[in-house]
């Protein structure tokens, strides 16, 4: 699995309780992207877990 399938799969799979260690992770990741295209495509997920993250330190989102 590369990188960016990787960062997906962190994304769809991220709960409340990992959300932090999984954003660790996804930035490290996201650090060995070699293309624009990649890192465009990698933005989207990590701009999602960054919401999350900040939704659920609200006390909002969904659950775990």
């Amino acid at each position: 699995m590369n990188a960016l399938d990787e960062i997906r799969k962190l994304y769809f799979n991220t709960k409340r309780g990992t959300v932090r260690k999984d954003i660790s992770t996804a930035i490290d990741l996201f650090k060995t992207l070699k293309t624009d295209e990649e890192r465009e495509k990698a933005a989207v997920f990590m701009d999602g877990l960054s919401q999350m993250r900040s939704e659920w330190a609200q006390g909002k989102g969904r659950d775990e």
